[in-house]
Protein backbone atom coordinates (compact mmCIF):
# COMPACT_ATOMS: atom_id res chain seq x y z
CA UNK A 1 0.00 0.00 0.00
CA UNK A 2 2.28 3.02 1.16
CA UNK A 3 1.44 6.11 -1.04
CA UNK A 4 4.43 7.92 -0.73
CA UNK A 5 6.75 5.28 -1.71
CA UNK A 6 4.37 3.75 -4.82
CA UNK A 7 4.79 7.54 -6.25
CA UNK A 8 9.26 7.54 -5.09
CA UNK A 9 8.95 4.51 -6.95
CA UNK A 10 7.01 6.14 -10.34
CA UNK A 11 10.05 8.41 -10.28
CA UNK A 12 12.99 6.37 -9.78
CA UNK A 13 11.69 4.28 -12.68
CA UNK A 14 11.66 7.08 -15.30
CA UNK A 15 14.19 9.93 -15.18
CA UNK A 16 13.12 13.51 -16.13
CA UNK A 17 9.27 12.93 -15.61
CA UNK A 18 9.61 15.18 -12.29
CA UNK A 19 11.47 18.18 -12.66
CA UNK A 20 11.96 20.08 -9.24
CA UNK A 21 8.81 22.07 -9.54
CA UNK A 22 6.53 20.31 -12.74
CA UNK A 23 5.53 16.77 -14.26
CA UNK A 24 5.59 17.73 -17.93
CA UNK A 25 5.25 16.08 -21.22
CA UNK A 26 7.12 16.32 -24.35
CA UNK A 27 5.70 18.01 -27.42
CA UNK A 28 7.54 16.44 -29.88
CA UNK A 29 6.43 18.94 -32.73
CA UNK A 30 7.69 22.23 -30.95
CA UNK A 31 10.35 20.45 -28.94
CA UNK A 32 9.19 22.26 -26.10
CA UNK A 33 7.50 20.81 -22.92
CA UNK A 34 3.59 21.18 -21.57
CA UNK A 35 1.70 20.63 -18.55
CA UNK A 36 -1.25 18.27 -18.96
CA UNK A 37 -4.18 18.73 -17.09
CA UNK A 38 -6.58 15.76 -18.26
CA UNK A 39 -9.69 14.73 -15.72
CA UNK A 40 -10.71 11.86 -18.28
CA UNK A 41 -9.20 10.18 -21.27
CA UNK A 42 -11.33 9.58 -24.57
CA UNK A 43 -10.18 6.03 -23.79
CA UNK A 44 -11.61 5.38 -20.61
CA UNK A 45 -14.95 3.85 -21.45
CA UNK A 46 -15.49 2.27 -17.86
CA UNK A 47 -15.25 5.59 -16.30
CA UNK A 48 -17.88 8.00 -16.22
CA UNK A 49 -19.27 11.43 -14.48
CA UNK A 50 -15.00 11.60 -13.41
CA UNK A 51 -14.97 13.95 -10.34
CA UNK A 52 -12.16 14.97 -8.24
CA UNK A 53 -12.12 14.59 -4.78
CA UNK A 54 -8.92 16.18 -2.98
CA UNK A 55 -6.90 19.30 -4.13
CA UNK A 56 -3.20 18.93 -3.00
CA UNK A 57 -0.55 17.01 -1.37
CA UNK A 58 -0.29 12.86 -1.37
CA UNK A 59 -4.15 11.47 -1.11
CA UNK A 60 -4.27 7.67 -2.00
CA UNK A 61 -5.46 4.70 -0.63
CA UNK A 62 -9.42 5.18 -0.41
CA UNK A 63 -11.53 3.08 0.83
CA UNK A 64 -15.04 2.99 1.17
CA UNK A 65 -17.88 2.38 3.91
CA UNK A 66 -19.91 -0.54 3.65
CA UNK A 67 -23.25 1.91 2.89
CA UNK A 68 -21.20 3.27 -0.13
CA UNK A 69 -21.41 6.62 1.32
CA UNK A 70 -18.41 7.08 2.84
CA UNK A 71 -14.11 7.22 2.50
CA UNK A 72 -11.65 6.56 4.25
CA UNK A 73 -7.74 7.46 3.06
CA UNK A 74 -4.25 8.50 3.75
CA UNK A 75 -3.07 12.11 2.96
CA UNK A 76 0.32 13.22 3.77
CA UNK A 77 2.18 16.96 2.15
CA UNK A 78 -0.87 19.00 3.48
CA UNK A 79 -2.75 20.63 6.50
CA UNK A 80 0.88 20.71 8.56
CA UNK A 81 1.34 16.90 7.89
CA UNK A 82 4.48 15.49 8.26
CA UNK A 83 3.79 11.94 7.66
CA UNK A 84 0.63 9.77 6.13
CA UNK A 85 -2.24 10.53 8.68
CA UNK A 86 -5.58 8.44 8.09
CA UNK A 87 -8.97 10.82 7.33
CA UNK A 88 -12.35 10.43 6.86
CA UNK A 89 -14.96 12.17 4.18
CA UNK A 90 -18.31 11.85 2.91
CA UNK A 91 -18.52 10.96 -0.98
CA UNK A 92 -20.08 14.44 -1.30
CA UNK A 93 -18.07 16.66 0.67
CA UNK A 94 -16.81 19.56 -1.07
CA UNK A 95 -12.40 20.02 0.06
CA UNK A 96 -11.79 21.84 -3.19
CA UNK A 97 -11.03 25.00 -1.02
CA UNK A 98 -8.41 23.15 1.37
CA UNK A 99 -10.93 21.87 4.19
CA UNK A 100 -9.20 19.50 6.24
CA UNK A 101 -11.33 16.64 6.79
CA UNK A 102 -11.90 14.44 9.74
CA UNK A 103 -8.87 12.96 11.53
CA UNK A 104 -9.12 9.60 12.46
CA UNK A 105 -5.41 8.73 13.47
CA UNK A 106 -3.39 9.92 16.21
CA UNK A 107 -1.31 12.60 14.31
CA UNK A 108 1.35 10.72 15.15
CA UNK A 109 3.96 8.06 14.06
CA UNK A 110 3.29 7.15 10.66
CA UNK A 111 -0.04 5.22 9.50
CA UNK A 112 -1.16 3.23 6.32
CA UNK A 113 -4.09 0.75 5.17
CA UNK A 114 -7.11 2.07 6.82
CA UNK A 115 -10.87 0.40 6.03
CA UNK A 116 -14.39 0.64 7.70
CA UNK A 117 -15.42 -2.13 10.06
CA UNK A 118 -19.06 -3.16 9.78
CA UNK A 119 -21.85 -0.55 11.24
CA UNK A 120 -19.60 2.14 9.39
CA UNK A 121 -18.99 3.54 12.74
CA UNK A 122 -15.36 2.33 13.95
CA UNK A 123 -12.03 2.50 11.26
CA UNK A 124 -9.16 0.08 11.29
CA UNK A 125 -6.20 1.53 10.36
CA UNK A 126 -2.07 0.73 10.47
CA UNK A 127 -0.31 2.89 12.48
CA UNK A 128 3.35 3.51 14.69
CA UNK A 129 2.25 5.79 16.86
CA UNK A 130 2.75 3.83 19.60
CA UNK A 131 6.29 3.16 18.85
CA UNK A 132 7.41 7.12 18.44
CA UNK A 133 5.31 10.19 18.09
CA UNK A 134 8.14 10.91 15.60
CA UNK A 135 7.61 10.02 11.68
CA UNK A 136 10.02 7.03 11.44
CA UNK A 137 13.09 7.13 9.22
CA UNK A 138 12.82 7.01 5.09
CA UNK A 139 15.66 4.44 3.67
CA UNK A 140 17.68 6.41 1.23
CA UNK A 141 18.16 4.20 -1.60
CA UNK A 142 21.84 5.68 -2.13
CA UNK A 143 22.61 3.59 0.85
CA UNK A 144 20.93 0.65 -1.21
CA UNK A 145 22.92 1.02 -4.58
CA UNK A 146 20.32 3.09 -5.36
CA UNK A 147 17.73 0.38 -5.47
CA UNK A 148 13.96 1.26 -5.16
CA UNK A 149 13.44 -0.25 -1.49
CA UNK A 150 10.22 0.11 1.06
CA UNK A 151 10.66 0.22 4.21
CA UNK A 152 8.08 -2.43 6.94
CA UNK A 153 8.45 -0.87 10.06
CA UNK A 154 8.73 -2.87 13.24
CA UNK A 155 6.69 -0.16 15.24
CA UNK A 156 3.48 -1.03 12.73
CA UNK A 157 0.23 -2.58 14.76
CA UNK A 158 -3.48 -2.43 13.99
CA UNK A 159 -5.62 -0.39 16.07
CA UNK A 160 -9.30 0.89 15.88
CA UNK A 161 -10.28 4.15 16.22
CA UNK A 162 -14.64 5.81 15.85
CA UNK A 163 -15.36 8.19 13.15
CA UNK A 164 -14.26 11.60 15.03
CA UNK A 165 -10.98 9.95 15.83
CA UNK A 166 -11.16 8.60 19.24
CA UNK A 167 -9.17 5.85 19.77
CA UNK A 168 -10.57 2.32 20.95
CA UNK A 169 -8.75 -0.36 20.74
CA UNK A 170 -5.75 -1.91 19.99
CA UNK A 171 -5.68 -5.23 17.90
CA UNK A 172 -2.22 -6.40 17.39
CA UNK A 173 1.04 -6.90 20.35
CA UNK A 174 3.26 -9.18 18.47
CA UNK A 175 6.82 -7.83 17.84
CA UNK A 176 7.40 -6.89 14.37
CA UNK A 177 5.16 -5.08 11.39
CA UNK A 178 1.76 -5.52 11.65
CA UNK A 179 -0.17 -3.92 8.86
CA UNK A 180 -2.26 -3.39 5.91
CA UNK A 181 -5.62 -4.85 7.48
CA UNK A 182 -8.53 -5.09 5.32
CA UNK A 183 -11.85 -6.50 6.26
CA UNK A 184 -14.57 -8.74 4.96
CA UNK A 185 -17.59 -7.83 2.86
CA UNK A 186 -18.95 -10.44 4.98
CA UNK A 187 -18.22 -8.04 8.19
CA UNK A 188 -16.24 -11.19 9.87
CA UNK A 189 -13.15 -11.08 9.01
CA UNK A 190 -9.50 -9.16 8.58
CA UNK A 191 -6.64 -9.81 6.42
CA UNK A 192 -3.15 -8.27 7.22
CA UNK A 193 0.24 -8.97 6.85
CA UNK A 194 2.86 -9.35 9.65
CA UNK A 195 6.53 -10.46 9.66
CA UNK A 196 5.59 -12.18 13.33
CA UNK A 197 6.87 -15.56 11.81
CA UNK A 198 10.10 -14.05 10.54
CA UNK A 199 8.61 -13.21 6.38
CA UNK A 200 6.56 -10.82 5.23
CA UNK A 201 2.94 -13.17 5.36
CA UNK A 202 -0.70 -12.66 5.18
CA UNK A 203 -3.03 -14.12 7.80
CA UNK A 204 -6.28 -13.50 9.16
CA UNK A 205 -8.41 -12.57 12.48
CA UNK A 206 -12.03 -11.75 13.65
CA UNK A 207 -12.46 -8.26 13.95
CA UNK A 208 -12.21 -8.24 17.28
CA UNK A 209 -8.81 -9.51 16.97
CA UNK A 210 -8.91 -13.03 18.03
CA UNK A 211 -8.30 -16.19 16.30
CA UNK A 212 -5.70 -15.56 14.10
CA UNK A 213 -4.69 -17.65 11.30
CA UNK A 214 -1.52 -17.91 8.63
CA UNK A 215 -2.62 -17.66 5.57
CA UNK A 216 0.33 -17.55 3.19
CA UNK A 217 3.72 -19.72 3.89
CA UNK A 218 5.97 -19.13 0.69
CA UNK A 219 9.08 -16.91 1.11
CA UNK A 220 8.48 -13.46 -0.52
CA UNK A 221 6.39 -10.40 0.50
CA UNK A 222 2.51 -11.06 0.31
CA UNK A 223 0.85 -8.08 1.31
CA UNK A 224 -2.00 -5.68 0.09
CA UNK A 225 -4.74 -8.34 0.01
CA UNK A 226 -8.73 -8.05 -0.15
CA UNK A 227 -11.39 -10.33 0.05
CA UNK A 228 -13.86 -11.09 -2.63
CA UNK A 229 -17.55 -9.86 -2.38
CA UNK A 230 -18.54 -12.76 -1.30
CA UNK A 231 -15.91 -13.32 1.62
CA UNK A 232 -14.49 -16.78 0.52
CA UNK A 233 -11.02 -15.94 -1.54
CA UNK A 234 -8.29 -13.07 -1.07
CA UNK A 235 -6.22 -11.58 -3.71
CA UNK A 236 -2.71 -10.00 -3.00
CA UNK A 237 0.37 -9.21 -4.34
CA UNK A 238 3.65 -10.74 -4.10
CA UNK A 239 7.32 -10.34 -4.50
CA UNK A 240 8.49 -13.89 -4.12
CA UNK A 241 12.53 -14.54 -4.98
CA UNK A 242 13.57 -18.13 -6.48
CA UNK A 243 17.22 -17.52 -7.61
CA UNK A 244 19.68 -17.87 -4.85
CA UNK A 245 20.95 -14.29 -5.38
CA UNK A 246 17.31 -13.27 -5.22
CA UNK A 247 16.86 -15.15 -1.64
CA UNK A 248 19.59 -13.48 -0.06
CA UNK A 249 18.82 -10.01 -1.12
CA UNK A 250 15.84 -10.57 -0.04
CA UNK A 251 16.62 -11.94 3.40
CA UNK A 252 19.10 -9.47 3.55
CA UNK A 253 16.81 -5.61 3.32
CA UNK A 254 14.18 -7.67 5.10
CA UNK A 255 16.55 -8.56 7.98
CA UNK A 256 16.71 -4.28 8.35
CA UNK A 257 13.09 -3.90 7.75
CA UNK A 258 13.15 -3.28 3.79
CA UNK A 259 11.78 -5.18 1.03
CA UNK A 260 12.25 -4.23 -2.77
CA UNK A 261 9.21 -4.00 -4.55
CA UNK A 262 9.62 -3.52 -8.37
CA UNK A 263 9.09 -7.21 -8.97
CA UNK A 264 5.33 -7.64 -8.10
CA UNK A 265 2.67 -10.51 -9.33
CA UNK A 266 -0.81 -10.99 -8.16
CA UNK A 267 -2.34 -14.16 -6.26
CA UNK A 268 -6.11 -15.40 -5.54
CA UNK A 269 -6.37 -17.95 -2.70
CA UNK A 270 -9.05 -19.24 -0.61
CA UNK A 271 -8.85 -17.53 2.71
CA UNK A 272 -7.30 -20.76 4.56
CA UNK A 273 -4.97 -20.26 2.05
CA UNK A 274 -5.77 -23.26 -0.23
CA UNK A 275 -6.15 -23.29 -4.04
CA UNK A 276 -3.33 -20.31 -3.53
CA UNK A 277 -2.76 -19.44 -8.07
CA UNK A 278 -0.75 -16.68 -9.79
CA UNK A 279 -2.71 -14.73 -12.06
CA UNK A 280 -0.45 -12.68 -13.37
CA UNK A 281 2.73 -13.08 -14.93
CA UNK A 282 3.39 -9.30 -16.69
CA UNK A 283 6.54 -8.24 -15.13
CA UNK A 284 7.52 -5.02 -13.29
CA UNK A 285 4.82 -3.96 -11.13
CA UNK A 286 1.72 -5.38 -10.54
CA UNK A 287 0.07 -4.42 -7.14
CA UNK A 288 -3.46 -2.66 -5.39
CA UNK A 289 -5.74 -5.31 -6.79
CA UNK A 290 -9.28 -5.61 -6.02
CA UNK A 291 -12.10 -7.81 -6.74
CA UNK A 292 -15.11 -6.70 -9.40
CA UNK A 293 -17.97 -6.76 -7.74
CA UNK A 294 -19.09 -9.90 -9.82
CA UNK A 295 -16.07 -11.67 -8.00
CA UNK A 296 -14.97 -12.84 -11.65
CA UNK A 297 -12.49 -10.48 -12.20
CA UNK A 298 -9.81 -8.52 -10.79
CA UNK A 299 -8.77 -4.69 -11.39
CA UNK A 300 -5.24 -3.76 -10.04
CA UNK A 301 -2.60 -1.20 -10.87
CA UNK A 302 0.55 -2.09 -12.82
CA UNK A 303 3.57 -0.51 -15.30
CA UNK A 304 4.09 -3.77 -17.13
CA UNK A 305 3.18 -2.23 -20.16
CA UNK A 306 5.53 0.82 -19.63
CA UNK A 307 7.84 1.69 -16.84
CA UNK A 308 6.58 5.34 -17.59
CA UNK A 309 3.33 5.23 -16.23
CA UNK A 310 1.38 2.93 -13.57
CA UNK A 311 -2.47 2.54 -15.35
CA UNK A 312 -5.37 0.40 -14.15
CA UNK A 313 -6.17 -3.28 -15.76
CA UNK A 314 -8.62 -5.44 -15.72
CA UNK A 315 -8.24 -9.36 -15.71
CA UNK A 316 -10.29 -12.31 -15.15
CA UNK A 317 -9.36 -14.48 -11.87
CA UNK A 318 -8.16 -17.44 -14.41
CA UNK A 319 -5.36 -14.17 -15.77
CA UNK A 320 -7.17 -14.31 -19.11
CA UNK A 321 -8.53 -11.46 -20.73
CA UNK A 322 -6.31 -8.66 -19.48
CA UNK A 323 -7.87 -4.82 -20.00
CA UNK A 324 -6.84 -1.41 -19.69
CA UNK A 325 -8.91 0.61 -18.36
CA UNK A 326 -7.14 4.05 -17.54
CA UNK A 327 -4.64 5.53 -19.98
CA UNK A 328 -2.94 8.36 -17.82
CA UNK A 329 0.54 9.57 -18.38
CA UNK A 330 1.92 9.15 -15.04
CA UNK A 331 0.41 7.34 -11.94
CA UNK A 332 -3.46 5.89 -11.17
CA UNK A 333 -3.49 3.22 -8.49
CA UNK A 334 -5.60 1.90 -5.28
CA UNK A 335 -8.97 1.33 -7.13
CA UNK A 336 -11.91 0.00 -4.89
CA UNK A 337 -15.27 -0.33 -6.30
CA UNK A 338 -18.13 0.65 -3.60
CA UNK A 339 -19.82 -1.90 -2.33
CA UNK A 340 -23.00 -0.92 -4.56
CA UNK A 341 -20.94 -1.78 -7.19
CA UNK A 342 -22.07 1.73 -8.72
CA UNK A 343 -18.54 3.37 -8.49
CA UNK A 344 -15.26 3.21 -8.26
CA UNK A 345 -12.66 5.48 -6.23
CA UNK A 346 -8.86 5.56 -7.21
CA UNK A 347 -5.67 7.61 -6.69
CA UNK A 348 -3.97 9.27 -9.60
CA UNK A 349 -1.70 12.15 -10.21
CA UNK A 350 -3.82 13.50 -13.37
CA UNK A 351 -5.34 17.05 -13.68
CA UNK A 352 -3.17 18.50 -11.11
CA UNK A 353 -1.56 21.45 -13.16
CA UNK A 354 2.09 19.78 -13.26
CA UNK A 355 2.75 19.60 -9.60
CA UNK A 356 3.51 16.27 -7.45
CA UNK A 357 -0.06 15.99 -6.45
CA UNK A 358 -1.71 12.70 -5.85
CA UNK A 359 -5.26 13.20 -5.52
CA UNK A 360 -8.04 11.00 -4.91
CA UNK A 361 -10.91 10.72 -8.16
CA UNK A 362 -14.72 9.24 -8.20
CA UNK A 363 -15.94 7.85 -11.05
CA UNK A 364 -19.38 5.91 -12.20
CA UNK A 365 -18.53 2.73 -13.48
CA UNK A 366 -19.89 1.21 -16.39
CA UNK A 367 -19.55 -2.45 -17.74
Amino acid sequence: MKLKYAIILLSTLFIGCKSSQHKTAYDGKSGATKIVNTLHYPQEKHLKNIKQLTFGGDNAEAYWSFDSNKLVFQANNIWGLECDQIFTMDINDDLSKGQKPQLISTGTGRTTCSYFLPGDSTIIYSSTHLASKDCPPVPKKEDYGNKYIWPVYEGFDIFVADTKGNQLKQLTFEPGYDAEPTVSPKGDKIVFTSTRTGDLELFTMNIDGTNVKQVTFELGYDGGAFFSPDGTKLIFRSSRPKTEEEIKEYKDLLAEGLVQPTNMELYTCNVDGSNLTKITNLGNANWAPFFHPSGKKVIFSSNHKTKHSFNLFMINVDGTDLEQITYDTVFDAFPMFSPDGKKIVFSSNRNNNGTHDTNLFVADWVE
